[in-house]
């Protein structure tokens, strides 16, 4: 009988530390591990998962699943069902090791019948549904926090590095004459911390309408210096085929700067 190990995260900023320690915890001998790709959607059904479908192809009858809490491997009633027919099928057990289903033989069929119990279902689909109640209830606590601290002014997202208390100190320095860069060097943080604290103040500032389109930047030519004295003093005339098409004056350009030969002096023989 072999013992295998199931692993899941919902985002990439999470780990499996907790994960570790509960099944290090539970002392499972020569685990087989199954870890899905951090970020592994949790919409997708748990049969239909990459690693969860490696699993159960190397699964052979009287292997043992483990998982260190049911919502690694499952996040909706439906789900649970689907789960536990494929391992009664495959005529594997599991085992959950912390949380409320670990107290539990969710694998646990009628003698005769070969059924779910209906107590396990029943307790199954409770638990289930409180547990979908719990991460509801969690989402809609943050998001009436984030609309209370809109209300209030507070945006979301990073905090400035500069924090408010030392902005006007920043700024009344910066007007005084103070640069930039000492003033990072003095907070400790980057120029463009200190460039966002001042960035009305400097004199690239303009007021953007929120209707008006973005500005296009500036093209910077890099040219030698008797290069750009030429141009500067000279008085250039429009370009005579400025109406022409791309092709057209490419073409121009080719003909223009290609290099004939000289003309051959007469009697002179010609090589076939």
């Amino acid at each position: 009988m072999a013992n295998l190990v199931y692993k899941r995260v919902s985002t990439d900023q999470q780990s499996t530390d907790r994960q570790n320690l509960v099944l290090d915890e539970a002392g499972i001998e020569a685990p087989v591990v199954f870890e899905e790709q951090a970020g592994t959607s949790s919409r997708l059904h748990p049969l239909e998962r990459p690693k969860s479908g490696e699993l159960l192809a190397y699964a052979r009858p009287g292997d043992a699943v483990h998982i260190s809490e049911m919502f690694r491997l499952v996040r909706g009633t439906g789900h649970i069902l689907d789960v536990l027919d494929v391992l009664h099928r495959d005529r594997l057990a599991l085992r959950i090791h912390d949380g409320a289903f670990s107290a539990m033989d969710l694998t646990a069929r009628h003698p005769h019948t070969g059924e779910l119990l209906s107590t396990v279902k029943f307790m199954v689909q409770t638990l289930a549904a409180a547990g979908e109640l719990q991460r509801d209830l969690r989402r809609e606590l943050a998001y009436d926090g984030l609309r209370a601290a809109e209300v209030k002014g507070n945006k979301g997202g990073r905090r400035p590095a500069v924090p408010a208390t030392n902005a006007d100190g920043v700024r009344t320095a910066y007007l005084e004459g103070r640069s930039v860069a000492a003033r990072a060097r003095g907070h400790d943080v980057s120029r463009g911390a200190i460039r966002t604290a001042v960035a009305d103040l400097l004199p690239e500032y303009t007021a953007v309408d929120p209707g008006a389109p973005a500005p296009e930047p500036a093209v910077a030519l890099d040219m030698p210096g008797k290069v750009a004295d030429f141009l500067r003093a000279a008085e250039l005339e429009p370009a005579r085929d400025a109406g022409r098409s791309p092709l057209a004056r490419s073409r121009r350009a080719a003909r223009s700067s290609s290099v004939r030969p000289p003309p051959c002096p007469k009697g002179t023989p010609l090589l076939i």
